[in-house]
């Protein structure tokens, strides 16, 4: 198995840098070995070919190893795609990669007192970055320029995950998802932060059902373009909620918007939003689904159809023309939700048309997915 991921590191870091110039597509995926056994563990960044004019398609064109007792979870860019954070979930740090020189560098910041970290958020306006670490139930602050962490907010409502910022309304959406001790407790409330003070504005329940509801708020993503101000809240519960702003009140309502749960899915994860601004397709990881919505009225997402991916449907890439979606199945290497294939979907007819099975054959599985930091594409998780 690790012959099979090692062999490609033989490359040259010049003939990376000339294949993903000349390439359509190339993505950063974090890896890890699949499967409860973990004695002979693999954990690390690999860049994979998704062109698929290439005679490299599907294919891991390099690697950067990460420590095994990292557990890497996710990646973000900051806004100016000079650095990528790459979240831990055994470890109190971040990997900070450099991406100003080929190869990336990466150095550790350490950020002390948080468990289990799961994402990361930019403020612009305050030069900052948040971290949401859901075992220790705190968001640590850093300064977006230094890496210097400048403080440690605790959160009002248990084990924090998701984390959105909006600088116009001067707010952020912070998710109580789940004990990661115990994932039989799942939260069910969104707490409204302001960047510039730091303070706690308000929490609010997302679920019509009876406290303890076990919604399992995951992420919060405000939809790009739209005024006022409008978040998609994914739960784990199998349902998609809505945060509407209210300018005048300077307050959010929320309510909900759509039930996967009715579809036969759940563990409801990601929403990503087309470049037109009119399509939102979201992920389900059970059973693993692609799910598209037509939102020419943002305020009301009409479900067009779903298709099945494979266990752990999680993140995606779209292709540069916009017409497919390239899906990572896999949910915290998850036994049913840990696959670790790509799923190529066709986005105009919402077929799966292939499957890139490069890691899952190697007995690995994937925890993200995003296109290199020079791609045109707004995306960073």
């Amino acid at each position: 198995m690790k012959r099979c991921i090692t062999t490609f590191l033989a490359s040259s870091a010049l003939a990376l840098v000339a294949g993903i110039a000349s390439a359509e597509q190339t993505a950063l995926v974090l890896y890890e070995t699949k499967g409860a056994d973990q004695s002979e563990r693999e954990d690390g960044i690999a860049f994979v070919e998704l062109d698929p004019t290439s005679p490299d398609y599907g294919q891991i064109l390099a690697q950067i190893p990460l420590p095994e007792d990292f557990f890497s979870h996710h990646i973000f860019y900051n806004p100016s795609r000079t650095k990528a954070y790459v979240t831990s979930l055994n470890t109190p740090e971040l990997r900070v990669l450099d991406l100003s020189a080929f190869p990336y560098r990466h150095t550790s910041v350490e950020v002390a007192g948080c468990v289990v970290g799961e994402d990361v958020s930019f403020s612009e306006a305050q030069g900052k970055w948040y971290l949401t670490c859901m075992g220790s139930s705190v968001v640590i602050v850093g300064d977006a320029r230094t890496d210097e962490v400048l403080e440690t907010l605790t959160m009002p409502a248990p084990w924090p995950h998701g984390i959105a910022t909006n600088d116009a309304i001067d707010r952020q959406l912070v998710t109580s998802t789940a004990n990661p001790s115990d994932m039989a407790q799942w939260g069910e409330e969104i707490v409204v932060m302001q960047p510039s003070t730091g303070e706690v504005l308000s929490t609010h329940k997302v679920s019509d059902r009876p406290s303890p509801s076990g919604a399992g708020p995951v992420e919060a993503f405000f939809v790009p373009g739209v005024e006022p101000a409008l978040a998609y809240i994914t739960n784990m519960d199998g349902s998609l909620w809505l945060a509407e702003w209210r300018p005048g009140l300077e307050i959010f309502e929320f309510h909900e918007g759509f039930r996967f749960d009715e579809l036969g899915q759940g563990m409801t994860l990601e929403v990503y939003f087309n470049a037109e601004g009119d399509r939102a397709y979201v992920t389900s990881a059970m059973r693993g689904t692609l799910n598209a919505f037509d939102i020419t009225d943002p305020r009301a997402p009409r479900h067009l159809w779903a298709t099945d991916t494979a266990g752990g449907a999680h993140h995606l890439v779209f292709s540069p023309d916009g017409g497919r979606a390239y899906v990572q199945n896999s949910l915290l290497n998850l036994e049913g939700m840990n696959d670790g294939s790509i799923s190529v979907i066709d986005l105009a007819t919402g077929e799966r048309i292939d499957s890139i099975d490069t890691f899952k054959d190697a007995g690995l599985t994937i925890n993200t997915i995003v296109l290199t930091p020079e791609a045109e594409d707004f995306h960073s998780h």
